[in-house]
C-alpha cells in the first residue's frame, strides 16, 4: 500500500485528459462533417460508439496500473 504520494498520479490524470481531449477533437473534426445532416438519433449512438472506441486506442489498464506502481506489466 503507497502511503507516500506520487508525482506518477496527477502526471497520469493529466496525460488522460489531455489524450481524451485530443481524440475528441479528432472525431469532432473528422467524423462530425460526416455525420452533421443525421439525425439526433442516429448521431448519438455513432459518437456512443466512438466514444467507447478510445478505451481500445489507449491501453487505460496498463496506463492506471503504471499510475499506482509504476510498473507497466
Amino acid at each position: 500500500m503507497r502511503t507516500e504520494p506520487t508525482w506518477r498520479i496527477p502526471v497520469g490524470v493529466l496525460t488522460l485528459m489531455a489524450v481524451l481531449a485530443l481524440y475528441g477533437a479528432a472525431v469532432a473534426h473528422f467524423v462530425g462533417p460526416l455525420i452533421a445532416n443525421w439525425s439526433a438519433l442516429a448521431q448519438f449512438p455513432a459518437y456512443v460508439v466512438l466514444g467507447v472506441v478510445w478505451l481500445w486506442l489507449m491501453p487505460v489498464r496498463r496506463f492506471l496500473k503504471w499510475m499506482e506502481t509504476g510498473s507497466w506489466s
